[in-house]
């Protein structure tokens, strides 16, 4: 039942209510959501009010509407989304950056807080890098490699750092693969095993001192290319 207030609509609180379930992850991504009748009876609102509430939603990058099919979740929360986009629209020096900002502060907290676990999925994912390498298949090295920086977020065992990366994941990827193309995988293998073993050690200092080295092998390669 929609609880009502005097200060939103009731567009506006309907999609409040449908956010919600979202990002508590009743309604993940990937779902298919409940049909127009099944919504307006269970938020109580009418159809014109769902479907602007839905519309804010579509908007938002959070739903996604298959012409025929039906109406899915495309991300768990807005932020998804809009880093994506601002992302795609900004310098790959930028986007270093950032990965940067959040990839060292996090193989700082991995080194003090990894479990066991945490260790073996990380070398799990090194071990997908080499598969993909042994293959020449950049795309799948893209993939392995976004797995293995969700690892170390992970490992940072913390919360807010890990869902700010995962929304930032799509956008990332594709600055991986344009780096990727100029510079040797070897070099990117070797590096991780390095961010492993410091991690291992509980080396915070190391672990921070191994990504700002990748982070800059990839701006001078990204430079060298454009020149």
């Amino acid at each position: 039942m929609l609880n009502k207030t005097n200060r939103l609509s009731l567009a506006e609180q309907a999609s409040m209510q449908i956010e919600q379930l979202i990002e508590s992850g009743v309604w993940q991504v990937g779902m298919k959501i409940p049909t127009e009748p099944e919504l307006m009876e269970e938020l109580q609102v009418s159809r014109n009010t769902l479907r602007e509430a839905m519309r804010a939603l579509t908007h938002a990058g959070l739903l996604k509407t298959r012409q025929g099919d039906g109406t899915y979740v495309s991300s768990s929360s807005a932020l998804g989304p809009v880093l994506k986009k601002r992302i795609q629209r900004s310098d790959i020096l930028q986007t270093l950056e950032v990965r940067h900002a959040l990839e060292r502060e996090a193989a700082i907290l991995a080194a003090t807080r990894r479990t066991e676990q945490d260790l073996e999925e990380i070398q799990q994912h090194i071990e997908s890098c080499k598969l993909a390498v042994h293959s020449r298949d950049h795309a799948a090295y893209a993939i392995a490699d976004i797995a293995f920086h969700r690892s170390i977020i992970a490992a940072s065992h913390n919360p807010l750092l890990m869902e700010l990366y995962n929304h930032m994941t799509e956008g990332v990827r594709e600055t991986i693969s344009d780096v990727m193309e100029l510079s040797s995988h070897s070099y990117y293998l070797q590096n991780h095993e390095m961010l492993l073993l410091a991690i291992q050690q509980n080396d915070s200092s190391q672990a921070a001192e191994t990504v700002r080295i990748y982070i800059e092998h990839s701006k001078e390669h990204f430079q060298q290319q454009r020149g």
